[in-house]
Order: structure tokens, then sequence, then C-alpha cells
């Protein structure tokens, strides 16, 4: 990965070719330019995920829910959540469509995941971990090395990993993959 794609790689989008063609003080004057340009757009919203947090608490979640799917869009809140207790992000994450919560998952930071897929029923949170296994892997992974083991055990119950170590040799998975199979190794012998 070149210093330019590590630079912008919170934007979570691929980098234009045409920049990596800049001389490097005009890469590294482009990415300060994006920086402060989302810094400006984007002033307030911890003020407002916080306060949307705060007032949430007081609203039935049989309202909050339908109207969040239904309003509010994913990366929102993914910031809301944020900002909340791990229990009340979890009892929002146990009541959310999978498709949505999915969505939501994207934007949040992966042991902040864990946490919550920790805390959550049984049912949603094994739906949301088969999901992410067969459409999202490499999220999955950088989730799983977050969990308890307990979680752990279930990712390693679910996934089916190649036979060999060639895929994983420069991953950055590969230690929560080597635990994975050292997991699976002692459920096959018992």
């Amino acid at each position: 990965m070149s210093e330019l794609q590590k630079s912008l790689a919170w934007t979570n989008m691929p980098v234009p070719d045409v920049l990596g063609k800049l001389p490097s003080d005009q890469q590294e004057e482009l990415i300060l330019w994006a920086k402060n340009v989302v810094a400006l757009k984007t002033d307030g919203f911890e003020e407002l995920y916080h306060a949307i947090g705060m007032i949430v608490k007081y609203i039935p979640h049989f309202v909050v829910v339908p109207l969040m799917t239904e309003h509010i869009k994913p990366q929102i809140a993914a910031g809301v959540c944020r900002k909340m207790s791990i229990e009340q992000a979890t009892v929002y994450a146990n009541e959310l469509p999978i498709d949505y919560f999915s969505e939501v998952a994207l934007h949040l930071e992966s042991e902040l995941l864990a946490r919550v897929l920790e805390k959550m029923k049984r049912n949603p949170a094994e739906t949301y971990i088969r999901r992410e296994l067969r459409d999202r892997l490499a999220s999955m992974l950088s989730i799983a090395a977050h969990l308890d083991d307990r979680m752990l055990k279930t990712v390693a119950a679910m996934v089916t990993l190649p036979e060999t170590d060639e895929d994983f040799v420069d991953s950055p998975h590969k230690p929560v993959i080597e635990k994975i199979r050292t997991i699976q190794e002692k459920s096959h012998r018992k």
C-alpha cells in the first residue's frame, strides 16, 4: 500500500490513479485539503450524535427502530452508536433488521462491534456473523480479532478456512486465523 493509499484509507474509497501520479508534496497538500474539507463539513456531528443518543434513551425502542431504519442513514446510526453505552447499543442491535444492522456495522470500529456482538442475543449475533462470513470475510476476521473466547468459538464453528496458509501469509488477519484454526482443531479432537 502506498503512502497516499495509507493516508486516505479512512475514506474507505479507492484512491484515483491520477492522484498517484502527482509529486509527493502535491499529494500531501491534497490529503491535507481533503481532511480539512471533511472536518469543516462534519463540524458538529459528534455533538449531534451524542444528542440523538441521549434523546433515544427516553423513546421506546418499538418507536425508534422503525424510524431509524426508514429515515436514518446507516453511517449516521453508527455515529450515534459510538456515543451510546455498549448496553444501549446492544439493545438496538438486537432489534434492528439484519440488512440495516449490517450496513451500520460497516461504519463501526471492529473493537466496538466486537463488544456489541458479545452482548447481543444469540440468534441475531449468529445471523450477523454468518452473513459477514459469507459476504465480507475480511471484515468479520477484523472483528473476530477483538472477540472474547466464547464468541470466537462461535465464529470458528461457522467459518471454513482454506486448508493452506498460502492465502494468509501476508494477511493482517493471520493471528486471528491461527486462533480460529486452534479452536477448530480442538473441537475436532473431541
